[in-house]
């Protein structure tokens, strides 16, 4: 995985271009985005598509510049079937479908418009918020608190034991699914308390030698993925039980279905691999 190849293909931004006649367009209904009909892949619509897609926009959100074009995402009234004979997914149908950089877009569309929906009114003095003029933030024009988009970090990390992994089955993995263990930063801890807290209270086992190695956006629904390696220093696996159904030191050559490429967790295993196979 070339972690630098897509930095450039999205640039931000919160006022939309004068001109931006041909542009990419997210439409999304409730919870779910709405795919062209047609397409092998989950990809935005174009304008001309837009133009026929028949249905009114309750919101609509500038995201910024994607491969060059102005990039919006469309709020549509939630509603049983697809538009214009179009499909829905969900964001993890597009997880499993496109690159790593039109995913990025399309899990920023979905919470820019999660943070529009949850801060209409000022959460402090319940006033109606308003647009702030530059930031992506909504500001309440009685007592000035400003809201901006809720991100929830979270550690993840590979432990390793020479050429062995552990990896670990949750409750809510497919059947069969191992992965990388994870979890929240609680208020007041530093990404590696976090993480040698998480490992303990998840298997029970200490670790050292903490490396960071890269991050991912995970809009599910708005967390930001810290990934580290550490090495196993001392215990006994002992699964919690409740977010930890089984864990297992695993052979790098032997290993159970663990995610792909797409995610985060399977950056760090395949990468992790990579070391033995030169």
């Amino acid at each position: 995985m070339n972690w630098e190849e897509d930095k450039f293909k999205f640039v931000p931004g919160t006022i939309a271009p004068d001109d931006h006649s041909d542009a990419h367009h997210i439409v999304i209904s409730g919870n779910q985005i709405v795919a062209p009909n047609g397409a092998k892949v989950w990809r935005p619509f174009t304008d001309d598509e837009m133009k026929w897609l028949g249905c009114d926009i309750i919101s609509k959100h500038y995201l910024g510049e994607f491969d060059s074009k102005p990039c919006f995402v469309h709020e549509i009234m939630e509603q049983k079937t697809a538009p214009g004979g179009h499909q829905y997914i969900g964001l993890y149908g597009v997880l499993g479908q496109v690159q790593a950089d039109l995913f990025s877009v399309a899990g920023r569309a979905v919470q820019v418009l999660e943070w529009h929906r949850n801060h209409i009114f000022c959460g402090r003095c319940g006033t109606e918020n308003n647009q702030h003029d530059v930031d992506r933030a909504k500001v309440c024009g009685q007592c000035g608190l400003m809201a901006y988009p809720r991100i929830s970090p979270c550690i993840i990390v590979l432990v390793t034991r020479g050429e062995e992994i552990l990896l670990a089955n949750s409750p809510q993995f497919p059947a069969g699914m191992y992965s990388t263990l994870a979890g929240f930063m609680e208020a007041g801890e530093s990404v590696e308390q976090t993480l040698h807290r998480e490992v303990f209270e998840e298997v029970g086992i200490e670790v050292t030698n903490v490396q960071y190695a890269h991050s991912q956006s995970w809009p599910f629904p708005n967390n930001i993925m810290l990934g580290f390696y550490a090495e196993y220093k001392s215990g006994e696996l002992k699964p919690d039980g409740n977010e930890i159904l089984d864990a297992q030191w695993f052979h790098y050559k032997d290993l159970p279905n663990f995610p792909g490429n797409s995610a985060i967790s399977g950056w760090l295993i395949s990468d992790y691999i990579k070391q033995f196979d030169k």
